[in-house]
């Protein structure tokens, strides 16, 4: 069965740019179909014991906008894949978010995008919030975020209907970053929040029933750019990083970066119902970083695992400020796999690289361990000089018991998607499972969604399932399994 839906309004207005950025082209360019698709074609097999849904946020612009477009401005678009007792079924749907509807009704685009100077006209909105950073499953409903910390927005899991935006009992006009946190063993929707304005954070936790339990100020020198946040079993840590906007700028209404190498990096570290006064911070090492992997508590220390920069550095060793503040804008990316331990006893931190062979980011675990020590990370193997065009070149395994890695990629005609854990039906083991991705395979110009064996990860793909349409390289991703989505959390 096969379900196309268009919008014949709707004219692709991208064949009107004359050079296009290496982000709509190839891979990346944007797909304007909206399908539903079962009977794929499979090569190899599809395990039966893998059922649940694997869903994936990302940009895929609808309408070309005058000035410098950069990847992050694409209007968000989820593509899903429903796995049933060895069948599989694809969908995908735009995000209806109020900015997308209105150049929708207008026929053309009314943002431009981050790298121009926000809408003056529009103080509510100065910059598109697209909705397409990630997705989680909550209160039985898909919950789609935006990197800037904008409104939230609801999607129905099973026909990637928009359903508007997020409402909480409590929190009606909540705010949140695109790394809110779902703990699978409670239900809870643990988030943050940040903007320009004093106290510049808050913190939060909303129940498995969608109601506000909890929710405080956390107080910053001034505004930030935090990307992600870390949960353990009791706690959550926050992040103040030395990289954010260049004052001068901003007081002009422009949006620059600048790292302040001087300043080192603070983490708040908070109880997950804790007031403001129980906040404990932790310096660090001057960096900047994106995603983290997993947290956990070991006796007084909380450790935390993620993917920061490899910051720049001259011959002399001296850190390179604004030659990693223009790595931004380009797309260069040089990452380390990290671990920071923060000591609630001494109040000291201790840090030290994991990994500084491969350059990898999207670091995914067993999410149902989420909080508590984890042996396994599977990441994205990153191309450094990806420049303009970021290069998703693999996938890598982690082992943190035994500090070796295992990494798969077929070269450069493809291009990978952040990989999720998918947990075997009755898993024996934190590994027992499957990762599962949406592949561009260049060689064959096709997408195909992959499985491969947690468990024999060097195997290569144990299923190619063959897509008749393009899934563009995107952001997040997540893996809920037919249990939770039946149950609703």
């Amino acid at each position: 069965m096969t379900t196309i839906t268009t919008n014949m309004n709707m004219s692709d207005a991208f064949d009107r740019i004359v050079d296009l950025p290496p982000v709509i082209t190839g891979a990346f360019e944007p797909v304007i179909e909206e399908l539903d698709i079962s009977n794929l074609e499979v090569i190899g097999k599809v395990p039966e014991d893998l059922n649940g849904a694997y869903f994936r946020n990302g940009p895929n612009r609808k309408f070309a906008a005058e000035g410098r477009y950069h990847w992050y401005d694409g209007d968000g678009m989820i593509h899903a894949a429903y796995f049933e007792k060895g069948k599989v079924r694809y969908k995908n749907r735009w995000i209806q978010t109020s900015p997308f509807k209105e150049e929708v009704n207008a026929g053309h685009a009314l943002w431009q995008g981050l790298q121009e100077a926000p809408r003056a006209d529009r103080p509510d909105m100065p910059l598109k919030n697209t909705s397409n950073t990630d997705v989680v499953f909550h209160n039985g409903k898909l919950l789609t975020m935006w990197y800037l910390a904008g409104g939230m927005y609801h999607v129905d899991p099973f026909t990637l209907e928009t359903l508007g935006t997020a409402s909480f009992e409590g929190a009606p006009d909540l705010h949140a970053s695109a790394h809110s946190k779902v703990d699978e063993r409670t239900g809870d929707l643990l988030f943050f929040d940040y903007g320009k304005t004093a106290p510049y954070m808050h913190y939060g936790v909303i129940g498995r029933d969608g109601k506000l339990k909890h929710k405080i100020p956390v107080e910053l020198p001034g505004p930030r750019l935090p990307h992600d946040m870390a949960v353990t079993e009791n706690f959550t840590v926050l992040h103040d990083f030395p990289l954010f906007y260049d004052q001068d700028a901003l007081a002009a209404g422009r949006h620059k970066l600048k790292f302040h190498a001087q300043m080192p990096s603070r983490f708040a570290v908070v109880p997950r119902y804790g007031k403001p006064e129980a906040i404990k911070w932790f310096e660090a090492k001057p960096n900047y970083m994106l995603h983290v992997a997993n947290a956990w508590e070991e006796g007084d220390e909380i450790v935390m695992i993620g993917t920061p920069f490899r910051i720049p550095r001259d011959l002399a060793g001296n850190i390179e400020a604004e030659k990693f503040a223009k790595m931004w804008s380009i797309m260069y990316r040089d990452f380390l796999y990290y671990e920071w331990r923060f000591n609630l006893s001494t109040g000291k931190t201790t840090e030290r690289i994991v990994d500084d062979v491969f350059c990898s980011e999207f670091p995914m675990i067993n999410s149902s361990y989420m909080g508590f020590k984890t042996r396994y990370s599977y990441n994205i193997t990153m191309v450094r000089e990806s420049y303009k065009q970021p290069r998703f070149a693999g996938l890598i395994k982690y082992d943190l018991q035994k500090g070796v890695a295992q990494a798969w990629s077929e070269g450069r005609d493809f291009f990978y998607s952040e990989a999720p854990f998918a947990p075997a039906d009755n898993p024996q083991s934190e590994d027992h499972g499957y990762l599962v991705s949406f592949v561009w395979n260049a060689r064959e110009k096709r997408s195909e969604l992959q499985v491969f064996d947690a468990r024999n990860f060097g195997g290569g793909p144990m299923a190619q399932i063959i897509l008749p349409n393009k899934v563009p390289p995107g952001f997040h991703a997540t893996w809920v399994n037919s249990d939770r989505l039946k149950r609703g959390w």
